[in-house]
């Protein structure tokens, strides 16, 4: 099936059968999550919401259900921001002996102001980038138990505001720049899909990143009114869920999914994927447009580099 920017989370699983597929989606109560969970719920899949609001995650849980008829749908808690929760996380379901075949990084924050995780990273970084890797790294024994996972790690075409620096990445010693901090996150984000591929694909693990497009979500719930209607993004009557070249969470959740079950993603790992392709690196001047990526994004010298510093700092 050929897919595209317009093609809607449950287009792409439609006729997927996913009755013996244990799946777990970060954030999977609201937004480009509950759009990605309804459609692989929708297909059968033995399915974990993981996040921070029990009851926010609970009842979107029992909804879920409700809808579906699937009723191996349950929450799980979890806070990115604390290696601790996290931990706790991976050892509650590894306890199940469930192995885990499908695992979607998609929760995450946005251009919020400086702050700093419990465990002393800078917000941005700490949740979008390290509490997935600590998550999906503790998660390795049910991964390689169902033999052909998929991991699939939301990244941004924000990626384009901020590479690695490697020498503060938590904002220590430099200038807090809320949007550069959120770039770096999410160029850390595709490059763990390429520093986990290259170790794993051995295992029949592979990784994968993706640019879900341009969406009105929660994700914006740290920027000022007035910095949205500034950007664009709102009006007088609040945000502009309309806005011409964006697109609705149910579209935005197409590549997620898509990244999940299509199967001609068997194998194949490291790719940036954008609007249910694999995308092109951009080498010319100014943004990477639709379909594009700059390629520090995939380097894999940089992969390494950022795996052995992610290491250090999630070690516990």
């Amino acid at each position: 099936m050929s897919f595209d920017e317009g093609s809607t989370a449950m287009d792409v699983i439609d006729g997927h059968d996913l009755r013996d597929k244990v799946a777990v989606v970060t954030g999977g109560a609201s937004g480009l999550g509950a759009a990605t969970t309804r459609a692989l719920a929708s297909a059968g899949a033995q399915l974990v919401l993981a996040g921070r609001n029990e009851v926010k995650g609970a009842a979107k849980a029992a909804e879920l259900r409700a809808a579906t008829g699937n009723g191996a749908i349950e929450f799980g808690a979890l806070d990115l921001g604390s290696l601790a929760s996290v931990a706790v996380f991976v050892r509650d379901f590894l306890a199940t002996g469930r192995p885990l075949h499908i695992l979607v990084n998609n929760a995450g924050v946005m251009a919020c102001p400086l702050a700093y995780t419990d465990d002393g990273f800078e917000t941005q970084f700490g949740t979008n980038h390290l509490g997935h890797f600590a998550l999906t790294t503790g998660l390795l024994p049910a991964l390689r138990a169902a033999g052909d996972a998929r991991v699939v790690a939301l990244s941004s075409r924000a990626h384009r505001r901020g590479d690695i620096y490697f020498d503060d990445p938590n904002y220590r010693r430099r200038a807090y720049d809320p949007w550069q901090a959120y770039g770096q996150s999410k160029t850390a984000v595709a490059l763990f899909a390429v520093g986990f591929s290259h170790r794993h694909e051995a295992d029949g693990i592979t990784a994968n990143s993706v640019m879900p497009g341009a969406i009105m979500t929660d994700l914006q719930r740290h920027l000022p009114h007035e910095r949205l209607v500034e950007m664009g993004w709102a009006d007088e009557n609040g945000l502009v869920r309309n806005k011409p070249g964006w697109k609705t969470p149910e579209q935005g959740a197409a590549t997620s999914v898509w990244a999940a079950v299509a199967p001609e993603l068997a194998g194949v790992g490291g790719k940036y994927l954008d609007n249910c392709a694999i995308a092109e690196p951009w080498t010319k001047d100014g943004d990477p447009p639709n379909g594009h990526y700059l390629p520090y994004a995939v380097d894999p010298d940089h992969a390494e580099r950022l795996w052995v510093l992610s290491e250090k700092l999630t070690a516990r």
